[in-house]
């Protein structure tokens, strides 16, 4: 059975009330989906590509956040059309691009909250260390030890991130969906984050699939990589199948050299809004 597939999708989003064009007629937005149809695996898959380019909705439409218009997404087996929420939430987490919680509880009461009441029943050996509790060792890796009696509209953006982080991995959903979630991280908290979700993948087989613009960390942690192009076009292979000078250029429209440049000067600008 294959973890995802897409059977001749369509999809764009519904008009915003309001855009209109200057002869004053509702805008329309384009289709992101034209009848596409994959095979798509499981493993440790990220998503890169220029913004814009559909990263987002595909796994909004395959963790069945959104429906497509037309055609079917079949999620481990699973229409996404047939699933109520709570099916929904147990067959996928997705952790959504500048993700908030507005909630007055702290970051401790909601770690132990969704790791009671998700699919692992608050009890789950460690994927490092066996002889660990599960929800030791993700407060050990993931540096949430220490936010615990701190409420979640409290913290900073980059611990933010890593308490929603382990909010996916304690719910114990059969596959996870992560976007954009380590923009605000510290770079070593980064890399011991990959290096967790990709040994927790292959211990657990649980698909986990990560939209990230640091190509360095892809090309470090990544089983197979879908590099997005501006037509909505997609690769699908190792990094070093798909990573080529080339093909990034092609698909963000600038010198691969830049794209290096652009990385660090977004670390820059975290780093001076204080977001770690």
């Amino acid at each position: 059975m294959d973890f995802l597939k897409f059977e001749d999708v369509s999809f764009a989003y519904p008009p915003v009330e309001g855009d209109v064009d200057q002869d004053g007629k509702q805008i329309q937005p384009p289709a992101i989906f034209d009848h596409f149809s994959a095979q798509l695996p499981g493993g440790f898959v990220s998503l890169v590509g220029p913004n814009g380019s559909g990263k987002s909705t595909l796994m909004l439409l395959a963790a069945g956040r959104v429906l497509p218009n037309a055609g079917g997404v079949l999620l481990l087996g699973q229409d996404t059309r047939a699933l109520n929420q709570d099916s929904r939430d147990k067959l996928a987490s997705y952790i959504y691009q500048n993700m908030e919680l507005d909630t007055d509880e702290t970051t401790g009461a909601l770690l132990d909250y969704v790791y009671q009441n998700g699919s692992l029943g608050g009890a789950a050996a460690g994927v490092v260390d066996p002889s660990k509790d599960f929800l030791a060792e993700i407060k050990e890796v993931f540096e949430v030890a220490d936010l615990v009696d701190k409420k979640l509209t409290a913290l900073s953006k980059g611990q933010l991130q890593r308490a929603l982080v382990c909010f996916a991995l304690l719910y114990g959903s059969k596959s996870i969906f992560m976007d954009e979630p380590f923009f605000a991280m510290e770079e070593s908290q980064k890399e011991s984050a990959l290096k967790y979700l990709k040994a927790y993948c292959a211990a657990t087989k649980i698909p986990v699939y990560i939209s990230m613009h640091e190509l360095d960390l892809t090309k470090k942690y990544a089983d197979t990589v879908m590099l997005f192009y501006p037509n909505h076009d997609i690769d699908l292979g190792t990094a070093d199948e798909v990573l080529t000078n080339e093909a990034l250029e092609k698909s963000y429209g600038v010198p691969a050299s830049m794209l290096k440049q652009s990385e660090e000067l977004s670390r820059e600008q975290i780093a001076r809004r204080g977001w770690v």
